[in-house]
């Protein structure tokens, strides 16, 4: 099985490194608020990887399941630690100076690392189910502790939480007609998630950056979070057959929507 103790240990070891670094760059009190939130979502991750041990196979092959847990999902949990740094900082409120910067750039580089993860399990050979679910689960994490983030240092406007929120909605909507006994439909594949979920990691890295001010960076976006909450509410409307209500219906017991990036900016391929 996956070896979570040793993961565990892992980013317990990533966690005290950055509130090291917090403590000597901006002083033990910044770094009592940034260790909170960031303590929180490493013990989340470790949670998330404890409860899907299971599924370290190749997708279609439940008995496989590895020993290892992979350079691939490694690299995934590598984002997810970046990530748990950025979240850090909706406690500390707005820093000056080099350490302004920090959300951007670890927000940005475990962006970067998003095609990386995939790209590196394809390349050796060894996708599997729980590579799918952490890649999915760590891109939604990240587009909810950066726009925070955003939001506590007044760069990224209030409302754009809005399409952190809508994942949740709709699994909400999806949970809810199940347990009403109506019926689910499987969402086609989409040419659009993944690309507008690039955009919207472009526009988050770019709205933390000390560089913009925080009017222009409102415009912006603006123009990038209609497209995604348009596909969010398309998606719902075709789960609950409202419209292309041709494609299979789920066996009831509610899919997790798509494995990809795209996910985030739309409900996702059942």
């Amino acid at each position: 099985m996956t070896p979570v103790p040793v993961v565990s240990a892992v980013l317990a070891i990533g966690l005290a490194v950055g509130a090291g670094a917090v403590t000597a760059g901006i002083g033990p009190e910044a770094a009592g608020a940034w260790l909170l939130p960031a303590a929180v979502v490493v013990a989340w991750e470790a949670v998330f990887l404890s409860r899907r041990t299971g599924l370290n196979h190749p997708p279609g092959d439940p008995n496989a399941v590895a020993d290892g847990l992979g350079v691939a999902n490694a690299v995934t949990l590598g984002r997810g630690l970046l990530y748990a740094g950025v979240a850090g900082f909706v406690l500390t409120g707005p820093i000056s100076g080099t350490w302004a910067w920090a959300p951007a750039l670890l927000y940005g580089s475990g962006a970067a690392l998003d095609a990386v993860d995939g790209a590196v399990a394809r390349r050796l050979g060894h996708p599997t189910v729980l590579g799918e679910k952490l890649d999915m689960g760590t891109d939604t994490l990240g587009f909810l502790v950066a726009p925070l983030a955003g939001v506590a240092w007044g760069r990224i406007p209030i409302w754009y939480l809005s399409l952190s929120a809508a994942r949740y909605l709709f699994k909400l909507g999806r949970w809810r007609r199940q347990r009403h006994g109506l019926p689910v439909f499987d969402l086609p594949p989409s040419r659009v998630r993944r690309p507008l979920a690039g955009v919207q990691m472009a526009f988050i890295a770019v709205a933390l950056a000390p560089v913009l001010p925080p009017s222009v960076v409102a415009v912006i976006a603006a123009v990038v979070v209609v497209p995604s909450l348009a596909v969010f509410a398309r998606d719902y409307l075709v789960v609950a057959g409202r419209i292309g209500g041709e494609g299979d219906r789920s066996n009831g017991t509610g899919s997790e929507g798509s494995e990809t990036a795209g996910d985030v900016t739309g409900a996702g391929d059942d």
